[in-house]
């Protein structure tokens, strides 16, 4: 079962105050996920610890490189759980993480950093692997 919305909004307005578009929907999955062909960037958000301690972190720190995506969304695991499902088959071969950060581009996915990947590490270590794979598969703007 979800948690109240009014515990939730600080979380969503972390990423949401970065510029992230929140998709709450699996049509508003398939409207983004399913047509954008520019580099866009998927966060996983979720009310875990390593969430508020690690990726949210991470992930504004890695916005403020040269070069990133081009389109920022977010999907909330636990909250928005039909649009999290949806999102998550847009990332095969990987199994459901929560938090996690996809990066796609073409339609397609070119990154993706998993829960295991995000616990137990530093933000700015975290946002270090988030812009390797900017510089790898995105456009100086």
């Amino acid at each position: 079962m979800p948690y109240p919305e009014a515990l939730i909004a600080p979380m969503r307005n972390d990423l949401v105050e970065l510029g992230f578009k929140e998709l709450k929907t699996p049509e508003e999955v398939d409207e983004v996920l399913g047509t954008e062909r520019r580099t866009t960037v998927v966060a996983i958000n979720s009310v875990c610890g390593c969430s508020a301690g690690a990726m949210r972190p991470a992930v504004a720190a890695s916005l403020a490189n040269e070069i990133k995506p081009d389109v920022l969304v977010t999907v909330f695991a636990g909250q928005d759980l039909e649009a999290t499902e949806r999102a998550r088959e847009y990332f095969t071969g990987y199994p459901p993480s929560s938090p996690a950060v996809a990066l796609m581009k073409d339609g397609e996915l070119v990154f993706m950093l998993e829960r295991h990947e995000i616990e137990g590490r530093h933000p700015l270590e975290i946002a270090d692997s988030l812009k390797a794979a900017y510089e790898e598969h995105c456009s100086a703007s």
